[in-house]
């Protein structure tokens, strides 16, 4: 056990997605939609998905390896692991007991986080208290999705939105000053009938909204959902710099949940940010939930969009209904 309480940050980044590319073309041939429509009410233009014979796991092993090389950290010595999904593989073993098997993480605990798209950052700052405290030295954070998986395919309004992919962290302690500054969690529950999932029990509310033969996929009300984001999005944002007493004027860059265009859109007006400071790869990848964050701070970092000192803002929202943010001083 560590002595003293130290600052959290980023050691390693890392992400993974599959080969298999969807495009909007191939989905005009699906269902009754076009790529016109899908790219003006959504900025999707393509997203990455599983084969059928791919464990999801397999992206999580992939995100959790590119993390730990670039960390410089060993599998042995990591200390916890937090797999953040709602599309697990099994309910047991959890996702973040395979992912420990297949790197060899032989002396970390393991356990999976379901906050839906707000999961990463969710970890994160569950990461940050145990680092802090000195209880754990090195902990991996892993966002791992397989979105196509639970989607209605025969439905147009949400089979557009979603595809596959994951993205890893790993947390230790960072010189004093950088590293996570401040997060901001949060949920409301009493919203959370707007984007369901059902498991091992499904109501009748809910098969009603499914019309098709197979009720065991995500449905979602994305009217209310929109209004949501928006408005979370820019009071996590301005809560995480109110925290830190900065203002916008000092962020290097924002890095938010990829749901929808038009959403980022959105809150960049809320927020008056410039679209040059919101980061999105929401055209090559779509809406990849717990998946989003990490893998496009994955992108920015290895694209050098920000050097050390720089200050980032991760946010995100997704179902539940939850929200999280995080304001960072980058320490690479």
């Amino acid at each position: 056990m560590l002595s003293k309480n130290y600052n959290c940050g980023i050691l390693g980044m890392g992400s993974c997605v599959p080969q298999k590319v969807l495009t909007n073309f191939d989905l005009e041939k699906m269902v009754d939609t076009s790529d016109e429509w899908i790219t003006k009410r959504t900025g999707i233009s393509q997203r990455r998905i599983l084969d059928e014979d791919v464990p999801t796991h397999e992206l999580g092993v992939g995100a959790a390896k590119k993390a730990l090389e670039d960390s410089g950290i060993k599998p042995e010595q990591l200390d916890l692991i937090i797999v953040a999904t709602e599309t697990p593989d099994y309910l047991t073993p959890s996702m973040s007991c395979i992912v420990q098997d297949r790197i060899g993480a032989v002396n970390a605990a393991a356990f999976d986080l379901n906050a839906a798209c707000s999961g990463f950052i969710y970890g994160m700052s569950v990461a940050e208290q145990f680092i802090k405290i000195g209880h754990y030295k090195y902990i991996l954070i892993v966002g791992c999705e397989g979105l196509s998986r639970i989607v209605d395919w025969n439905d147009r309004n949400t089979c557009v939105l979603f595809g596959d992919g994951a993205g890893a962290a790993v947390l230790g302690p960072v010189e004093e000053g950088y590293g996570i500054l401040t997060t901001y969690t949060g949920a409301a529950g009493d919203l959370g009938k707007n984007l369901t999932m059902p498991c091992c029990h499904i109501s009748p509310k809910d098969i009603e909204k499914r019309p098709g033969d197979n009720k065991r996929v995500l449905w979602m009300d994305g009217s209310e959902v929109f209004k949501f984001a928006v408005r979370i999005m820019e009071q996590g944002a301005n809560r995480v710099m109110q925290d830190c007493r900065l203002t916008m004027e000092d962020i290097k860059l924002i890095i938010p949940h990829q749901a929808n265009i038009r959403i980022l859109e959105g809150a960049a007006k809320r927020l008056n940010a410039p679209m040059e400071k919101i980061f999105s790869n929401l055209h090559k990848y779509g809406n990849i939930s717990s998946a989003s964050i990490p893998l496009g701070l994955d992108e920015a970092y290895r694209e050098k969009m920000f050097s050390k000192g720089d200050n980032l803002i991760l946010v995100g929202f997704g179902g539940g209904l939850t929200w999280a943010s995080a304001l960072i001083k980058w320490n690479k």
